[in-house]
């Protein structure tokens, strides 16, 4: 697998960036895209003068205008930053049809074999980087190596604007010094457990044996056995099906169960069928997700040999979950969020029933309601 060559592209700040394109007095300033700052809205993406203060993807708005006053917010628009991404994506078949889009800025290429007849993948990262500037006025990062895996931690060694490149005789020194919270996967929980356990750096991790770090992490310890060692035998897809339609809404205010719950679940069910609709999707398992007051975090699923196609349905057992939830489970708690998804779809070539938890919720900042 150390032939292959593999470029992770991903756009620098991509949404803030897109609105500085399109009105440059923002150029300069502290931007911010996200929701209302008043609101518990959270930050879509945030331009390196922003992110000076502090401020990140995924934080509270409100706590980003404490961080920075003088932030100007903006909300999203996906529809200017998809037909951006579009062209994006173009720049990329010039060189090769093995693209697998993670998001609207971010993206693998295979170019291994390239329609250029290119051997240098460097060559190849710095001339798409050359063209995303000239074309669109807009920069990337970009990592270069013999894996998925490698690429990705590549591409966030040299933000913004940067270029790195991993080879198989320079991954294991890599490997050996890199910070643990710089693996993809590894989430704040996750790094915790690995700290207790006296693992920070990569050459800790790599003492630690299969067995042990499955013991201890299950199927995801198995992953950073292999992942530490520089394994990583994933493809470049370009068949990449959705898993999941979802959508989710923060309140202003915490809310009890009751008639303002039910009929903030109700917009809800209306936003998920129309994405339903768009897609013409039919998914057999409806799962609720409920984040309370004090941050935890629920979800509940339900699964059936028949599509929840109807709103009827949708809202039916999404307030049987609810209600389950907050009247025998957590009555003593209230809500700050509620999110409802579906998946397991119906498709034409496989009418298996079988069902497969998955995590909904870790998707594109589309599919969320912005206030």
């Amino acid at each position: 697998m150390s032939s292959r060559k593999i470029i992770h592209v991903d756009m620098d700040a991509f949404y803030a960036a897109v609105e500085v394109l399109n009105n440059p007095s923002l150029k300069g300033k502290p931007l911010i895209v996200g929701g209302n700052p008043d609101s518990r809205s959270v930050v879509c993406s945030a331009s390196y003068e922003a992110r000076k203060f502090g401020i990140k993807s995924a934080m509270a708005c409100s706590i980003a205008k404490r961080l920075c006053p003088e932030a100007v917010f903006l909300r999203p628009d996906f529809t200017k930053y998809r037909a951006v991404s579009k062209h994006i994506h173009e720049i990329f078949t010039r060189f090769t049809e093995k693209i697998e889009s993670v998001a609207l800025d971010e993206a693998w290429l295979d170019v291994t074999k390239n329609k250029k007849s290119m051997p240098s993948a460097t060559l190849i990262a710095k001339e798409i980087k050359g063209l995303i500037r000239s074309e669109l006025k807009l920069s990337c990062s970009a990592g270069v190596s013999f894996n998925k895996f490698l690429a990705k931690v590549a591409s966030e060694e040299k933000k913004p604007d940067g270029l790195f490149v991993i080879t198989p005789e320079e991954a294991p020194h890599f490997l050996n010094k890199m910070e643990i919270w710089k693996i993809p996967g590894v989430g704040k929980v996750t790094q915790r457990r690995l700290e207790l356990l006296g693992i920070k750096a990569g050459h800790q991790l790599l003492s630690k044996s299969e067995g042990f770090l499955v013991d201890h992490f299950g199927k995801m310890g198995q992953r950073l056995f292999h992942i530490i060692r520089g394994i990583d035998h994933r493809p470049v897809s370009n068949d990449r099906k959705r898993k999941s339609i979802s959508i989710e809404n923060t309140f202003d205010k915490d809310l009890q169960y009751g008639e303002a719950l039910i009929m903030e679940m109700e917009k809800l069910v209306d936003g998920l069928i129309l994405r339903r609709k768009r897609t013409s999707l039919s998914g057999k398992t409806l799962t609720l997700k409920v984040k309370f007051n004090d941050f935890s975090q629920i979800t509940r699923s339900i699964s059936r040999n028949q599509p929840f196609s109807s709103r009827h349905d949708c809202l039916s057992f999404s307030q049987n979950l609810l209600k389950n939830v907050c009247n025998m489970e957590y009555s003593n708690k209230s809500i700050r969020l509620i999110g409802i998804g579906l998946s397991n779809f119906l498709s034409d070539s496989n009418k298996s029933t079988r069902f497969k938890q998955l995590d909904f919720f870790h998707l594109l900042p589309s599919l969320s309601i912005y206030k």
